[in-house]
């Protein structure tokens, strides 16, 4: 009996040591249970990520994301919705159809919009406003489930997105409602709330912090930002789909069972703000791969 018991106990330690895994995000809970065994897990599950996207980045064109940024372009440069127009017409900063370069620069402060908008807010308002797609109809179920596409906003995001790889992380604060954005966003990214408690500092702000085995990056620390929020928008192999920063975004709200947030609306595009700000300097690798 007492080695029934001893057994037992094992499997027990073993399973809730799996179990509180995802949640050791918050400096004050420690694993003591087991920890070569999750230590090895931890070690094994980095060590192989690492190998799978090195051997994916050594051929970008293995990215599956590519496929999304070809039919980004070919959506942007065909006549759609109720005006039948393309989105060359389209301004994202640097002049109506000109996307090289664009992303680089995003979120910004649009007159004609009198807001700060990234590259999602500001497809919609295009999509909207030149192509005559209703906003609700374009915002209703904006994210694709798991193992299903991305869609439409998506993939003109990643194209966008790739139109400035290899160029810098360049946000401008010139305008005051900038400045707004970048001082919500870091409001939004400390202040903690919901049922958990919890913020995207949590997980986001210091180093050593994981989830699901998975490391999770120190985006407030701006070395550690640059390294990271440039990959963004990115293929998720977890889900089978490209992920842009806004799903990134409205997912952790999910997962922090936070209130829902709308594509486009001012605290995603605040969030990004800052954390492009944070990262300023980055390069963009877009779409980048993620786990």
């Amino acid at each position: 009996m007492p080695q029934q018991q001893e057994e037992g106990r094992v499997r027990r330690v073993r399973r809730a040591t799996l179990w509180l895994l995802p949640w050791v995000v918050t400096g004050g809970l420690e694993i003591t249970l087991a920890p070569s065994l999750a230590q090895d897990a931890i070690d094994a599950s980095e060590k192989g990520i690492q190998r799978y996207r090195q051997m994916l980045k050594a051929d970008p064109w293995s990215n599956p994301a590519m496929l999304d940024v070809d039919r980004g372009e070919a959506l942007w440069k065909t006549p759609r919705g109720p005006k039948a127009v393309s989105l060359d017409g389209c301004d994202l900063g640097k002049g109506p159809g000109v996307v090289k370069g664009a992303f680089a620069e995003l979120p910004r402060y649009f007159t004609d919009a009198d807001r700060v908008m990234d590259a999602e807010a500001r497809i919609v308002w295009c999509m909207e406003k030149l192509q005559g797609f209703e906003r609700a109809a374009l915002l209703k179920n904006p994210y694709p489930g798991g193992g299903r596409a991305t869609k439409d906003i998506g993939a003109l995001a990643t194209y966008v997105a790739y139109e400035s790889n290899g160029q810098k992380l360049m946000p401008t604060l010139d305008h005051p409602k900038e400045k707004e954005a970048l001082a919500l966003g870091e409001a939004l990214f400390f202040r903690r709330g919901g049922p958990m408690d919890f913020a995207c500092a949590t997980c986001h702000a210091d180093q050593g912090k994981r989830i699901r085995l998975q490391g999770l990056p120190p985006l407030s620390k701006p070395v550690e930002a640059r390294k990271v929020v440039g990959e963004w928008p990115a293929y998720r192999v977890s889900s089978n789909h490209v992920m842009t920063m806004e799903h990134r975004i409205y997912d952790c709200f999910w997962q922090m069972r936070m209130p829902e947030v709308d594509l486009g609306s001012e605290v995603p595009v605040a969030l990004t703000m800052y954390l492009v700000k944070t990262a300023e300097g980055g390069e963009i690798n877009a779409p980048g791969l993620k786990r």
